[in-house]
């Protein structure tokens, strides 16, 4: 069996941090489509087809990665929807094959649902679905007693067929693509067109899953993907013979360690952590997992972090850091705070595009992107968005979402007295 991963698109509701693809995002030190092709390779899929940007560094970064499969790239030169996407890989697909996003870090578990399905009815195609609360939102499937008979893409409240949304997963067979050169017009949900005309032909399976997996359309669901990673068997504790550990550092629960960290003396570490190698964990610090920090991090004396995923290069001189995504080479001066819950305890409404999003979450930090720095006593409020290469100046508190690129400085009155 193949698989088609489509890892195109500019993800634009995953700013700040698309400055790369989403699933060039690393934890535990690799990217989310490594994770993911690791689980599409443990599960017996020996070939899969990688369909991204032309501007992509994809490629160039798996790359240097061992996976038990051949990994094949073709190009979407235009976002021309998740359809046309598929349909580039139409020369490489010989076999039956699933269709993946490059994030989904549960791929092994979701293919074994799959195939048990498959080998159980020996379906000619199996669609995936969960539950949602706003079925206004989704693709919503129509169901005749069990079985999928339709697709409803959006539908208005009160007219959704059900309350079971589609995943982006699919198994498909090869004259899938017979049926996609075929519809009469094509366009950016034109996918959800050729399913449609697919499932009425074909014996169709469904695979109900109890929780959804992260979609990652949005910055925040990271958290939860750092917590699945961190209690996944991917997740071994290990301490380098190489890691300088300071005195009277505590360490409790499953912490990884990697080569070349210095934790400076009187540090506690709370796991799951993963300290990325060459990480230098100043004095007194304290680490509340799920932490993950990638390589090169360094963080001063008596800094705080929990529940916070770090990229490479960022350096930290002191303070509180909860719940939080951090782009790469970002700088924060001493004092800097993440406000990470609402005074009245609420849900966190985040901006994205313009539009305030319920997170669903009562503990939500800040989302940083790549290069950005910030002056000493400076902060951020729950939710909020800073984006890459900004620059904060100290004493700033910011209240609002923060362009690419901007200059944000306090300006302080002082009175002299003769």
């Amino acid at each position: 069996m193949q698989a088609i991963i489509l890892a195109a698109g500019k993800s634009s509701r995953f700013w700040p941090l698309n400055k790369q693809h989403k699933s060039q995002i690393r934890v535990l030190g690799k990217s989310l489509i490594y994770w993911t092709i690791k689980g599409l390779s443990e599960s017996g899929i020996r070939d899969i087809i990688v369909v991204n940007s032309s501007n992509s560094s994809l490629e160039k970064e798996l790359a240097g990665e061992k996976f038990d499969a051949k990994i094949s790239y073709v190009i979407q030169k235009k976002p021309l929807g998740t359809g046309n996407a598929v349909f580039q890989a139409k020369d490489f697909i010989k076999e039956p094959f699933f269709i993946f996003w490059p994030y989904k870090v549960t791929a092994k578990e979701i293919v074994k649902k799959i195939l048990d399905k498959y080998n159980s009815e020996n379906s000619q195609v199996i669609l995936v679905g969960t539950k949602t609360n706003t079925p206004w939102d989704y693709g919503i499937l129509k169901f005749e007693g069990e079985k999928v008979i339709e697709i409803s893409e959006n539908p208005k409240p009160g007219q959704e067929p059900s309350n079971v949304k589609v995943l982006g997963t699919y198994f498909l067979y090869p004259d899938f693509f017979d049926y996609y050169q075929n519809i009469k017009k094509h366009h950016q949900e034109d996918l959800i067109d050729v399913l449609n005309l697919y499932i009425k032909n074909k014996k169709t399976g469904f695979v109900r899953l109890e929780k959804e997996p992260p979609s990652l359309k949005y910055p925040w669901e990271l958290l939860e993907i750092l917590k699945i990673m961190m209690n996944s068997e991917d997740f071994k504790q290990f301490i380098s013979p190489k890691a300088r550990i300071g005195k009277n550092v505590v360490i409790n629960g499953n912490v990884y360690i990697g080569e070349n960290v210095t934790i400076g003396e009187n540090t506690v570490i709370y796991g799951p952590c993963f300290i990325g190698k060459n990480s230098k964990i100043g004095a007194n610090n304290i680490l509340r997992g799920p932490v993950n920090l990638e390589n090169d991090i360094i963080t001063g004396a008596f800094t705080e972090i929990k529940n916070c995923l770090i990229q490479e290069e960022t350096h930290f001189h002191s303070g509180y850091f909860g719940d939080s995504i951090i782009g790469r080479n970002c700088r924060f001066g001493a004092g800097f705070v993440t406000a990470n819950r609402r005074i009245d305890r609420a849900s966190i409404k985040s901006k994205v595009k313009g539009k305030k999003i319920d997170t669903d979450l009562s503990y939500f930090g800040t989302v940083v992107g790549d290069g950005s720095r910030f002056g000493i006593q400076s902060g951020t409020m729950p939710g909020i968005f800073v984006g890459s290469e900004c620059l904060i100046g100290p004493g700033t508190l910011v209240f609002d979402n923060i362009k690419d690129k901007t200059n944000l400085f306090t300006k302080f009155k002082f009175q002299r007295k003769k």
